[in-house]
């Protein structure tokens, strides 16, 4: 076992036996590493933030139970999808407002204003136009398909890592990963419009 995850072992006992410090240390251990694949799932920094800090609810209320058969940061990973998926659910009943749309006003309508003060678009997709293409092509994805490639090529964890992660054997993740590499290609080889930027 790594020092790593001996140091997370001991952390995760003292915070099981009420220590609220060796809690924190561990949440802040992990926080850099939880938001940024939040962020690539969700891509909403946002929203990233809020699946982070339900995750580390989550994690603090389920701690007394973790046995340690699996490394925390699978444990970590497993709770992060499944608050993504929960927003996900939620975040279909919404409904979303332009804000291209207008609105009246003293009985005229007046169209919404909000200056960016980011890049300009041209900078955007001079810059990112590779890594805009894949994330369309990956929200296109079931959330299962998106969160298994995002674990294996972003975050890089192993295939043994993703089952543990996501509870299912190995032979499994291989057959899922290898069908969502292939719809991601055939998504990427549709019509080029789909993707313009």
């Amino acid at each position: 076992m790594s020092e790593y995850f001996q140091a997370d072992n001991i952390l995760i006992e003292k915070a099981q036996r009420g220590d609220r410090g060796a809690l924190n240390e561990l949440i802040r251990k992990h926080q850099e590493r939880a938001y940024q694949y939040a962020f690539r799932l969700t891509r909403n920094p946002d929203v990233a933030a809020d699946v982070v800090a339900d995750a580390f609810v989550r994690i603090n209320n389920a701690l007394k139970n973790f046995k340690g058969n699996a490394a925390f940061t699978t444990w970590l990973y497993r709770i992060i999808t499944n608050c993504y998926l929960d927003q996900r659910k939620r975040e279909k009943g919404k409904s979303n407002v332009s804000l291209d749309s207008s609105y009246q006003q003293d009985d005229e309508d007046v169209t919404r204003e909000i200056e960016d003060t980011g890049r300009t678009p041209d900078e955007l997709v001079e810059r990112n136009q590779r890594e805009e293409l894949l994330h369309k092509a990956l929200a296109l994805l079931p959330e299962f398909q998106k969160s298994m490639i995002v674990m294996y090529h972003a975050e890089q964890l192993s295939y043994e890592e993703i089952a543990e992660a996501l509870d299912l054997p190995i032979g499994t993740v291989k057959s899922r990963l290898n069908r969502a590499r292939i719809s991601l290609r055939e998504i990427l080889a549709q019509d080029e419009e789909l993707f313009k930027v």
